[in-house]
C-alpha cells in the first residue's frame, strides 16, 4: 500500500484556477464516494480550501494514484485531463508524510504561521470519517499531523506575531490599552481592511462598534454584521469622545480628521489614551495629529513595516518548525514499518507452522502408534526446528525496518518463502 498526495495550491496556479477546482462542501461525501470507486484507491480524503485543493489517497502497489486523481479531478470540475495535469503537484510515501505535516504545520501557507489551515484540515478529516472514507494507514498519518502541529503551536512562536494590516493594527491597539475587554470602536469607511480589523477587534473583547461611512447603506451593513450602531457621516467626530480606537478607511480624497479636532476629543476624553489606526490612501487623517498626549496614530506604512518585521520574525521560527517537521516525519516513517512488518512476521511464522504440521500428519501413518511422551518429543523437535529457520529472516526483517533497503529487504524475504499467496 502507498500513500499519495495530489493538488494544486497557490504556488502552483492562479485564483482563477483554484476556483475552478473548489469543492462544495456540501457535497464533499459524494465525491469521496466517487473517488473512493476507483480501481485501486482504499482511502480518500479532500481538503478544499480558497488557496488549495488536496486529495490525500492510500492505493494498492498496482495502482497510478496520479492518473486516478487526475481523472477524478477532470470529471468531478468538468475540465479537461491533459489541462488540469499542469497544474498538478504529487507527493508519495514519505514525501507525502511531510507534506500533510507541513500543512498542518501552516508551514505550506501563503502566510506562513496562519491558524486556519489547521482546522480546514481537521474538517476534511471530519467528513472523510463520518463518510467512512479513512479507516487505516491515512487515517493514522493524518491524526499524527493533528499532533505535529500542536508541538509546533506549543514549542515555537510561529502564530504570535500580527502578519496582516488588521491584525497589526488591533495588536497594537492592545499593547496601548492593555486589554480591548470593554473599550468601544468606530469604523470610519466600511471597506474591506475595515472589516477585517473590526473582526479582529471583535475577538479582542470590544463591547461596541460604531460604523459610519459616505454611503449609509454600506454603513448599515456593516453595523448589522457586528451588532453595531451607524453615527451620521457629516458628524461622527462629536461621537468621538465615547471610543477609545478608531480606525480610518474612507474614499475620502483629503483628511477628514483634523488637530484641532481631537484637541477636544481628547480633552472632552479627559486624556484618556485613543488609538487612531489611518489604513486609507491617501490618508484620512491629519499627521500632526500624532503630536498630541495620549493621542496615538499609526497609518498604513507604520502597519506594514510591523508586519514586514513578524513575517521575518515568523519565518526565522519556521526554521525551528521545519526541525521538528523532520523529527516527526522520521517517527512516522519508524512507526508504520514496524506496524508493516508484524503481518510479514505472523504470515511466516503461520507458513512454517502449516509445513510442519503438514509434514507431520504425512508421516504419523509410518510411525505406529506414539505414546504421549513420543507425541511431544516429536512436537517439540519439529517446533525446534522451525524456529531455528524462522529466527534468521525474523532477525533480519527487525534490523533492516528503518535501513533505505528495508522495504526491498522484507519484499525478499516475502518471495523466498512464497508468502502471500
Amino acid at each position: 500500500m502507498k500513500l499519495s498526495i495530489t493538488g494544486i495550491n497557490h504556488t502552483t496556479a492562479p485564483v482563477e484556477v483554484r476556483e475552478k477546482f473548489a469543492f462544495d462542501q456540501k457535497r464533499l461525501p459524494d465525491f469521496l464516494a466517487e473517488l473512493r470507486a476507483q480501481p485501486g484507491l482504499q482511502e480518500t480524503m479532500i481538503l478544499s480550501t480558497c488557496n488549495r485543493v488536496e486529495i490525500a489517497v492510500t492505493a494498492e502497489d498496482s495502482c497510478d494514484p496520479l492518473d486516478s486523481v487526475a481523472d477524478f479531478l477532470a470529471r468531478a470540475q468538468q475540465v479537461d485531463r491533459q489541462w488540469v495535469r499542469q497544474f498538478l503537484y504529487h507527493h508519495s510515501d514519505r514525501a507525502a508524510i511531510k507534506h500533510l505535516f507541513r500543512v498542518a504545520a501552516s508551514l505550506d501557507s501563503m502566510v506562513v504561521g496562519e491558524p486556519q489551515i489547521l482546522g480546514q484540515l481537521k474538517a476534511a478529516y471530519d467528513t472523510a470519517k463520518q463518510s467512512g472514507a479513512v479507516n487505516g494507514y491515512l487515517e493514522s498519518v493524518l491524526t499524527r499531523a493533528f499532533s505535529v502541529a500542536k508541538r509546533v503551536r506549543t514549542e515555537t512562536e510561529i502564530g504570535q506575531s500580527a502578519v496582516s494590516v488588521s491584525y497589526a493594527a488591533v495588536e497594537l491597539a492592545r499593547q496601548i490599552f492593555g486589554s480591548l475587554k470593554g473599550k468601544r470602536a468606530i469604523l470610519v469607511g466600511a471597506g474591506k481592511m475595515s472589516e477585517l480589523a473590526a473582526r479582529h477587534l471583535q475577538r479582542s473583547g470590544v463591547s461596541e462598534i460604531l460604523v459610519t461611512n459616505r454611503s449609509p447603506q454600506r454603513a448599515q451593513q456593516m453595523a448589522e454584521i457586528f451588532h453595531g450602531r451607524v453615527v451620521d457621516y457629516t458628524t461622527f467626530v462629536n461621537a468621538l469622545p465615547e471610543v477609545d480606537v478608531l480606525i480610518a478607511s474612507s474614499g475620502a480624497p483629503h483628511y477628514i480628521l483634523h488637530k484641532e479636532d481631537m484637541k477636544r476629543v481628547i480633552g472632552a476624553r479627559r486624556n484618556r489614551p485613543m488609538f487612531l489606526i489611518d489604513i486609507a490612501v491617501p490618508r484620512n487623517i491629519e499627521p500632526s495629529v500624532n503630536e498630541l498626549d495620549n493621542v496615538f496614530l499609526y497609518d498604513i506604512d507604520d502597519l506594514q513595516k510591523a508586519v514586514e518585521e513578524n513575517r521575518r520574525g515568523r519565518q526565522e521560527e519556521a526554521v525551528a518548525a521545519e526541525r521538528i517537521v523532520d523529527d516527526e516525519v522520521e517517527r512516522m516513517i519508524t512507526r508504520l514499518r514496524a506496524r508493516e512488518l508484524t503481518p510479514t512476521i505472523v504470515a511466516l511464522q503461520q507458513q512454517l507452522e502449516g509445513v510442519r504440521a503438514a509434514e507431520i500428519e504425512r508421516v504419523r501413518g509410518k510411525l505406529g502408534p506414539l505414546t504421549p511422551q513420543q507425541e511431544e518429543a516429536i512436537e517439540a523437535l519439529t517446533r525446534g526446528i522451525i524456529n531455528k529457520v524462522a529466527h534468521g529472516p525474523i532477525s533480519e526483517i527487525r534490523r533492516v525496518v528503518n535501513e533505505p533497503e528495508g522495504p526491498s529487504a522484507i519484499e525478499a524475504i516475502r518471495r523466498m518463502f512464497r508468502l502471500g499467496e
